[in-house]
């Protein structure tokens, strides 16, 4: 039985389906209780209940929204264009969900583990726009327009500072493997081991890029109801709005395990002599998701002048600077050889 999925090309294509299953299907189900959990945390710090109803303490809610966004009807724009209009959503959510296909859930655990891991994910989610611009210009709205104008200059503008972050990772460890860059975390000291500690100023820098790359409060420009009513999502309704909010999510989840597997040690135990495995993955994403919706919570929206401002003018530079100095700490292998772990072994 083992020889027909490794031999043969019918048992090869059910096999990877089958691991593409095992990570979209959880992904998805755990998206609903995400936002169920969005919600609550932001209707606790305003002193609101929150989904309370739908379900015991209001767990179905977010089954129950997606029930309503899938029997409602599709309303097309007069003078859209059809296909783009229904392909953008599309061209969003699954740009989110292929980057998965090479995020480690534990050791080995995952299901294309290539050596330019971080090159794939970059490159993937540079795409994501696309589907953005494509449902603001089919959309044939002035609005929609904008938002979606607005949301790839943001996007752009804070590629280019997450991408000079990770490099200090990937001069630290010598791979673009996530693999390898969780195992080059790996020492006697448990958490203080973690590439939080000695990269710690970009730590923030990651965390605020990427709730700007994903549209997050308090960079949520893209769709300020204040001005632009609801972005390039206005003339969306039904299940293509459900897959545009499906898709940002799951770009705001893998972020969440990006941060976890770049700065906080991946499936690395914290307290060295507890074993290491896939439950500390999930509970450190899950403290990074509740970081995002807290600052979704408190946070009053910027300014888009002040948003570009910050990319261009502040992060840009630090982000530079940074790779300059871990690549010259790097050489010398500075600090016992905590920013050089590719020279060390860890």
């Amino acid at each position: 039985m083992a020889d027909f999925f490794t031999t043969t090309t019918l048992g090869m294509g059910l096999l990877i389906v089958g691991q593409v299953l095992l990570i979209v299907v959880p992904l998805l189900v755990a998206l609903a209780f995400l936002m169920y959990a969005d919600r609550k945390i932001w209707a606790a710090v305003q002193m609101r209940r929150g989904p309370n109803v739908v379900g015991v303490f209001g767990l179905m809610q977010s089954f129950a929204d997606f029930l309503k966004y899938i029997v409602k009807e599709v309303i097309f724009p007069a003078g859209a264009d059809r296909v783009v209009f229904l392909l953008a959503p599309m061209v969003s959510l699954v740009m989110a969900l292929i980057a998965w296909a090479v995020i480690p859930f534990n050791d080995g655990w995952v299901l294309s583990n290539i050596n330019v891991a971080i090159l794939y994910v970059m490159a993937v989610s540079s795409l994501e726009v696309y589907g953005v611009i494509m449902g603001g210009w089919a959309s044939n709205s002035k609005y929609p327009f904008l938002g979606s104008l607005r949301s790839a200059a943001q996007m752009i503008s804070y590629e280019v500072s997450i991408g000079l972050i990770i490099i200090g990772i990937i001069i630290s460890t010598g791979s673009m493997n996530f693999s390898d860059i969780v195992g080059a975390q790996e020492g006697r000291y448990g958490l203080f081991s973690w590439y939080w500690l000695p990269h710690f100023p970009m730590l923030f820098l990651f965390l605020i890029s990427a709730l700007a790359e994903t549209n997050r409060p308090p960079f949520d420009l893209p769709e300020a109801e204040s001005e632009l009513v609801a972005g390039y999502q206005v003339e969306y309704s039904s299940t293509p709005f459900l897959l545009f909010m499906i898709g940002e999510l799951v770009a705001v989840v893998l972020m969440c395990a990006m941060t976890t597997l770049l700065f906080f040690g991946g499936w690395l135990s914290p307290i060295p002599g507890l074993p290491d495995g896939i439950l500390w993955m999930i509970g450190k994403m899950l403290f990074v998701f509740f970081i995002f919706s807290m600052v979704k919570a408190i946070t009053p929206r910027y300014r888009y002048d002040q948003l570009m401002r910050i990319g261009w003018k502040v992060f840009l530079p630090m982000s530079l600077v940074w790779v300059v100095l871990v690549a010259f700490l790097a050489k010398f292998e500075a600090f016992g050889g905590a920013y050089a772990r590719w020279a060390i072994g860890g």
